[in-house]
C-alpha cells in the first residue's frame, strides 16, 4: 500500500519549473550560490541603489526636505506647462517614483528608462548653467555627477542582462 500512494503522489507532483510560473513574486530570492561572484554583487548593489534613492528623492519632491528642488529647475520647462516651479516638481517626484519602483519589477528595462532620466536632468542642469552663466548658481557639478549615475543606470541594465530573473512582473514566460 505504501508504494502505492508514494506512485500517486509522484503522479500528482509536477516539474519545479511548471510550479514556479503560478507563483506571483515580486522580488527573486537572492542566489546565494551567486554572492562570492564580484559582477552579482555589483548587480545587488546598484539594484538597491536604483529602487531606493529614486522612491526616497521623488518622495522629497513634496516635502523640500533634503534641498528646495525648484531651484534646480530651469523655468522654461514649468513655463511650456503653464504651471508652477514647484507643480512641475510634483511631477518629477511621481515620475522618479515610478522609475524606482520600475527597477525593482522590471529590471532588466527600467534601468535604460532611469538613464534616459537622468540624461534629461543632466540636460537641464547644462541649460540651466549656461543661461545663469558665470560661476554662481550653476550646476556644472550636479550635471557631473548625474552622468556618473547614468552611466551606472546603464551598468545596472547590462548586468541586469545577466542576473535579472527572465520574467515579467514575477510570472514566468512561456
Amino acid at each position: 500500500m505504501a508504494s502505492a500512494s508514494a506512485s500517486a503522489s509522484v503522479l500528482v507532483k509536477q516539474p519545479e519549473e511548471v510550479q514556479s510560473h503560478r507563483h506571483l513574486r515580486l522580488l527573486p530570492a537572492i542566489e546565494t550560490d551567486k554572492l562570492s561572484d564580484p559582477a552579482y554583487q555589483a548587480y545587488l548593489i546598484l539594484r538597491t541603489t536604483f529602487v531606493v534613492a529614486p522612491i526616497l528623492f521623488g518622495i522629497d519632491k513634496f516635502f523640500n526636505w533634503m534641498t528646495f528642488w525648484p531651484k534646480y529647475l530651469w523655468i522654461g520647462f514649468p513655463h511650456f506647462l503653464s504651471v508652477s516651479p514647484q507643480d512641475f516638481m510634483y511631477g518629477v517626484g511621481v515620475i522618479e517614483i515610478v522609475a524606482g519602483l520600475g527597477v525593482l519589477l522590471l529590471p532588466r528595462l527600467a534601468p535604460y528608462v532611469v538613464g534616459g532620466w537622468l540624461a534629461g536632468i543632466i540636460t537641464d542642469s547644462i541649460i540651466n548653467s549656461m543661461a545663469i552663466g558665470g560661476h554662481t548658481l550653476v550646476f556644472w557639478d550636479i550635471a557631473l555627477r548625474d552622468f556618473g549615475l547614468m552611466l551606472a543606470a546603464l551598468a545596472l541594465a547590462r548586468l541586469a542582462a545577466k542576473y535579472a530573473p527572465r520574467y515579467l512582473f514575477g510570472w514566468k514566460r512561456s
